[in-house]
């Protein structure tokens, strides 16, 4: 695997911590800043929208740069809006941070995802994204309860300033190892045309693969969003449980990202299919069973397992039937992913406004999930040959 694919990873670090330290800091930051808890949830939805705006639009305004100078800026912009976002007093500023930071991670996140896949062979891609989707795992591990744990110390602010830190050595390793010319991959992307492109994704194999990974993002985020509150108010740990939870749900995903980037490439449908029916029953059974400590840290390194291994299986299928779209694949996986990860907290939010508890966003979990295995059964069934057609073609379709 070449350097460059682990140095996109780092940066993907950065700011994944960014895009999920907000579940260990919802408190705090409502507490601080004078919002309720379901308005401080809506900064997660703020940066899962602009990741889901950003991704295309960005893709298409960099599709003729040199990938080293769309990364470099795209960093430098991330960098800029944390800094200020750590420094102002006012909800709606920093929820325009979030926005905007998101836009530039938005951007970063499409290119890497193309850049990466484009540095190694057809048998090595599943691997390659992984590997870049890695970051985020090795952020939730890591990066977020780093960030609870100086929320809790020096306050929320002070996880803001360590993201925009963090994020200056991955700048600075982007800029020694990204080639700085636009390669043949580069010159290639260009060539084909924004409509062709667009007729790829929005072809019939594709739109329900993108369907079911924005519903299986979104029954991820719903109640990774309010992990926090759920541990401490439902399962009836302290504060100082949060950490060690949001890390065991990283080490989860982290294992997670590595057991599809092994399988993926080969058994697709397989990885994907096992892990949609686990993660509908797993995220029922916390819904159940939230109340017990044990049983809920036991249930949290599972649900990032399956959630992260599913999700990274997505993108792997969504790259692999998308090879006329070199430009906007990256971007359109981006854009699902992060349409889950904005739909998942709001409608966590109504649930919690509503009344229905603090087990509430997990039982909303359970029902999208409900709702992709629907998706992807209905697609499986719609695509299934008739016996004649299958002994008039020989193979199935």
């Amino acid at each position: 695997m070449p350097f460059a694919v682990y140095v996109l990873g780092l940066a993907v670090f950065a700011q994944g911590t960014s895009e999920f330290m907000l579940s260990g800091l919802l408190s705090g930051i409502a507490a601080d800043l004078g919002v309720s808890l379901s308005a401080a949830g809506l900064l997660t939805s703020a940066f899962a929208v602009g990741m889901v705006v950003g991704a295309p639009v960005m893709a298409l305004a960099g599709r003729t740069w040199p990938r080293r100078r769309a990364l470099l800026l795209f960093l430098a912009v991330f960098v800029a809006v944390h800094a200020v976002g750590a420094l102002t007093p006012s909800y709606e500023v920093l929820l325009a941070t979030r926005f905007v930071g998101a836009l530039a991670n938005a951007g970063f996140w499409a290119v890497a995802l193309s850049t990466a896949v484009a540095m190694v062979p057809d048998r090595l891609k599943g691997r390659a994204a992984a590997v870049v989707v890695g970051g985020v795992t090795v952020a939730c591990v890591v990066g977020v309860p780093a960030g609870a744990v100086l929320g809790e110390r020096w306050g929320w602010r002070s996880a803001f300033w360590a993201v925009a830190i963090v994020s200056l050595p991955a700048f600075l390793a982007v800029l020694r190892s990204i080639p700085g010319g636009r390669s043949a991959t580069d010159a290639g992307a260009a060539s084909v045309s924004v409509r062709d492109e667009l007729r790829v994704l929005t072809g019939p194999r594709l739109r329900p693969v993108l369907l079911t990974m924005a519903l299986v993002q979104g029954a991820t985020f719903c109640t990774f969003s309010y992990l926090e509150p759920l541990l401490t108010r439902e399962s009836g740990l302290g504060a100082g449980w949060v950490p060690v939870a949001l890390a065991l749900f990283g080490a989860g995903a982290f294992a997670g990202v590595t057991v599809a980037g092994r399988y993926a490439d080969a058994h697709p449908v397989a990885v994907v299919a096992t892990g949609m029916a686990a993660l509908t029953v797993g995220w029922s059974a916390l819904a159940l069973t939230a109340g017990s400590p044990v049983l809920a840290l036991v249930l949290v390194p599972l649900l990032g397992l399956l959630a992260f291994g599913t999700g990274t299986a997505l993108i792997t299928r969504v790259l692999g039937l998308a090879p006329g779209a070199p430009t906007l694949a990256g971007a359109s996986s981006t854009t699902a992913f992060n349409l889950g990860a904005t739909v998942g907290p709001w409608a966590g939010g109504l649930a919690l406004d509503a009344g229905f508890g603090h087990r509430a966003p997990v039982g909303v979990s359970a029902l999208l999930m409900v709702a992709a295995l629907l998706v992807a059964a209905t697609t499986a069934k719609s695509r299934r040959p008739r016996a004649g057609e299958r002994r008039l073609s020989g193979t199935r379709l």
